[in-house]
Parts: structure tokens; sequence; C-alpha cells
């Protein structure tokens, strides 16, 4: 239990490095104060414009990727049988760093950009997968939340059909069935924090993020 509990505190920790917050400091607001109020790529995106969202998705993935790096490295050769259990640990730590950052009230993001880091780093398949996951809900509809929401379901769902598979090599099955509950915590809570994104998208009002023009709420500093 131990090394499971240093996996969640170094993913917190690394989690914590909040790209949007100290992005929009350097600019002179808070970005929790603008759009969406959420601390995370979109809200950048449309507050800050294109070049910020992409500095503040690659400080958000890079994190999650660098601390499932170093839980690699720290345990990777000693606990062959429990790396991919350790990391999973990690990724929920990271997700909740970010999500609840505790320097800033608990008031982060939505744990979207860190779940790139997870497929970058977690196994080689996952990044592909992630990529068409989200690529193609978003290329079609310019709907980020969409996309958001098909990536985490459709790598919880590639976790298990891979697990089940023996991609994990020496993963054994109770390991196996802790990464699956972690991850599906990790999906609910996802769902959860984009309730009201989900309502807007049923409802036909969600709002839409652009890449390559300036979105509405998109200041000018």
């Amino acid at each position: 239990m131990l090394y499971r509990i240093i996996c969640l505190a170094i993913g917190y920790l690394f989690g914590n490095f909040q790209t949007a917050y100290i992005l929009g400091k350097i600019k002179g607001i808070d970005i929790r104060d603008f759009g969406s109020g959420n601390a995370g790529t979109t809200n950048a995106m449309r507050v800050l414009g294109t070049k910020a969202g992409l500095i503040v998705f690659l400080g958000d993935c890079f994190k999650c990727f660098f601390a499932l790096l170093l839980v690699s490295a720290l345990f990777g050769k000693s606990r062959p049988d429990l790396v991919y259990v350790l990391k999973s640990w990690a990724f929920m730590g990271c997700v909740l760093g970010h999500d609840f950052p505790f320097f800033m009230g608990f008031k982060g993001g939505k744990g979207v950009a860190v779940m790139g880091g997870f497929a970058l780093g977690y196994h080689w398949t996952f990044l592909p997968a992630a990529l068409l996951l989200f690529a193609v809900p978003y290329a079609l509809t310019s709907y980020v939340s969409l996309g958001s929401l098909m990536l985490y379901g459709g790598t919880f769902l590639q976790m298990i059909i891979e697990g089940q598979m023996g991609v994990f090599k020496e993963t054994s099955q109770a390991g196996l069935i802790e990464m699956y509950v972690i991850q599906g915590i990790m999906t609910f809570m996802a769902f959860y924090r984009h309730r009201a994104n989900i309502e807007r998208l049923l409802s036909g009002t969600e709002r839409k993020t652009y890449i390559f023009k300036k979105n509405k709420e998109q200041l000018d500093l």
C-alpha cells in the first residue's frame, strides 16, 4: 500500500503545476475569473487565444507524462508486476492535483489534457487511440467537451480490453481489476465534472471552441 500512496502523492504534486493559472498571471489575469472559470486548456484557448491554449495543453499533458515516467523509473525494475497499477495511482493523483490544486483553493481544471499525458506515458497503444478518440469528434463538431468525454470513455474500455488480452504482461488479474477500478473512477469523475457540458450538448447549446479563428470569449491582452 505504501507504494500506492507514494505514487498518488507524486501524481498530486505534479498535478498542482497549473499551466493555465501561471500563464494567466503572466498575462495579468486569473484565468478562473473569465470564460468557464476552469483553469484548463479549453478555457485558456477561449480567453487567451490558440497559442496560449496549446501551451497550456502541453504543460498539463507533460506534467502527467513526467509523473508516470518518474513512477516507471522508481518501480519499473523492482516491481514490474505492479508498475501499471502504480502508474494508475500516479494518474489518479495527477488528475486530482489538476482538478483540485491545494494552493488554488481546490479550484482547477477538468483533467482532460492530463489524459493526454496518460496516453503518452502509460502504454504505447493508448496514444494513437487517444488521438482518434478526441480528434475525430472534435474535428466533426468543434465541441471539446464531446472529444474529452469520448477520450475518457474510450480509454476506459481500451484498458479493460487490452488488460484481458494480456497487453500489460506481468500484471496479475487482481492488479488489472485495480487498474480498471481507478480508470473507472476517473472516467466517472470526468463525466461528472462535465455534467453541465453534457446538458448543453443534449440541448444543442454547447459552446464551440476553435483553433484557427478567434473565440468569442478571447480577450485582447
